[in-house]
């Protein structure tokens, strides 16, 4: 069992920059890969980003590439989503998520456990 919380969310302006910090219980957190998504409309969770429990392999949704940065930690066990370039259409609310079977999957129901989210708010 892992549990996931999520902190560093917020209000932002357009072009600013935000960094998603998740951390994560138990002792095991380098078995995981770890991903973050957001809430899209519907309820759907989509994909931004994943990192690999092999080797640290990373992963962007396309929207966000070369301006979202995922990182972990693992001795703090902690995963991180350092966010750039901020856009109001990154506006929603951000999950962390533990897989541990795939090492960089984008496909929500692959992810086993999920944090309670943290809302970013990006204003034009």
């Amino acid at each position: 069992q892992v549990q996931l919380v999520e902190s560093g969310g917020g209000l932002v302006q357009a072009g600013g920059s935000l960094r998603l910090s998740c951390a994560a219980s138990g002792r095991t957190f380098s078995t995981y890969t770890m991903g973050w998504f957001r809430l899209a409309p519907g309820n759907e969770r989509d994909f931004v980003a994943a990192i690999s429990k092999s080797d640290g392999s990373s992963y962007y949704e396309d929207s966000v590439k070369g301006r979202f940065t995922i990182s972990r930690d693992n001795a703090k066990n902690t995963v991180y989503l350092q966010m750039n370039s901020l856009k109001p259409e990154d506006t929603s609310v951000y999950y962390c998520a533990a897989d541990q079977d795939s090492y960089g999957s984008t496909w929500a129901p692959d992810y086993d456990y999920w944090g309670q989210g943290t809302q970013v708010t990006v204003s034009s």
